[in-house]
C-alpha cells in the first residue's frame, strides 16, 4: 500500500471553511501530541507554496521574532 501523507492531509482538508481550517489548527496545536506535526507542517507548505513574496518575508518576520 503507497500512502502519500501530503495527499491524503490535504483531502482531509480540502473544501473546509476557514472556521473549520482554524479549529483543525488549534486542534493540532492543543493536543500537543507529535502525530499532529507532519499535518500542520503541510499546511504551512500550502501557505507558503501559495504566499506572495511579502506575505513570505511577514511569516519569516514572525517566525524569527517568535523564536528570539
Amino acid at each position: 500500500m503507497d500512502l502519500n501523507l501530503r495527499n491524503a492531509i490535504i483531502s482531509n482538508v480540502s473544501g473546509n471553511s476557514q472556521e473549520e481550517l482554524e479549529a483543525t489548527i488549534m486542534d493540532a496545536i492543543k493536543s500537543g501530541e507529535e502525530k499532529m506535526l507532519p499535518g500542520l507542517g503541510v499546511l504551512f507548505e500550502v501557505l507558503w507554496e501559495n504566499s506572495p513574496k511579502s506575505e513570505k518575508e511577514e511569516i519569516l518576520t514572525t517566525l524569527e521574532n517568535s523564536l528570539k
